[in-house]
């Protein structure tokens, strides 16, 4: 068999196989969009189909987008998740960046056990930090007067606290892998430590520091356990929401469909518009940690 030939079959095969794989990646995404689109007993009986009318024609429920705007507060759900995932991504990539560049960069007493530290408080399970970060909160409200449950800012800190040591750890791969060479050229123009760190080494990380940002939002905006002990009704996030539709006498699944469907539409986006940051992310750090 001819080379050419030969390629253009590999090639052929390696293109199906890559498009059975993105249809088994979206088919989940596809079956909730779907089914918001079905009613709730169809759902449950599974009903392969749209439902149908009285008349027997096949129905699309475009009324479940309707009614759960309606039956739950999902606007006040969305606001909260955008606040809260929103300030907890800014405040992680703060901290993260300023630590993980001078962890990159520096030595100093203390470092190799100070990143060492870092990387072993991922290996807890974040569900042991959970009632004694309720307890803490009822006596500190106790104590001070300063309501801490149910309050943007005690669910934010959390979160920063959680996922701060984590992007430090990724974030010290992308620094590292900066040459030196070229902040080292910086500092003889006559370049401080930190006009270095401004116009050297920041911009150079910044598609990493996109990616690690994206994934804090991500797993913010996903994160059930800590917002469903945390929150009350003013602040609830669009988890603890969606988890409203199922209640002990009625569950409306095609509510749920529906919720869970507009809750990724802006995750949708942000991939939309920063996707070539994120491929870029996933592999500047890659090489040096």
């Amino acid at each position: 068999m001819p080379y050419y030939l030969k390629k253009r079959i590999t090639d052929i095969i390696i293109n199906i196989l890559m498009l059975m794989f993105l249809a088994l990646t979206l088919l989940p995404i596809g079956w909730m969009v779907f089914s918001s689109l079905k009613s709730s007993t169809d759902i449950a009986i599974g009903r392969v189909g749209l439902s149908q009318t009285l008349e027997g024609k096949p129905k699309i429920q475009w009324e479940n987008y309707v009614d759960m705007w309606k039956n739950v507060n999902f606007g006040l759900y969305l606001k909260n998740s955008l606040i809260i995932c929103g300030a907890t991504m800014v405040i992680a990539m703060l901290l993260s960046t300023l630590a993980s560049y001078g962890l990159s960069r520096f030595k100093f007493p203390g470092s190799d056990l100070f990143s060492n530290t870092i990387l072993a408080t991922q290996m807890i399970p974040a569900i042991m930090y959970l009632i004694p970060l309720y307890i803490m909160f009822v006596k500190f409200t106790i104590m001070s007067g300063i309501p801490v449950k149910g309050t943007y800012w005690g669910l934010i800190l959390i979160y920063a606290a959680f996922f701060t040591p984590f992007s430090i750890w990724i974030l010290r791969g992308f620094f590292a892998s900066i040459p030196k060479e070229l902040e080292e050229s910086a500092r003889i123009d006559g370049c401080s430590a930190i006009q270095v760190f401004w116009y050297i080494a920041l911009p150079l990380a910044i598609p990493g520091i996109i990616a690690t940002g994206i994934y804090i939002f991500l797993t913010a905006w996903d994160e059930l356990m800590f917002a469903w002990v945390l929150t009350n009704g003013d602040t609830m996030t669009i988890p603890v929401g969606i988890r409203l539709f199922v209640g002990n006498y009625q569950n409306r699944f095609d509510l749920m469909m529906a919720a869970a469907t507009v809750a990724t539409l802006p995750l949708v986006v942000l991939f939309f518009f920063l996707q070539k940051y994120i491929v870029a992310g996933l592999t500047a750090g890659a090489v040096k940690g």
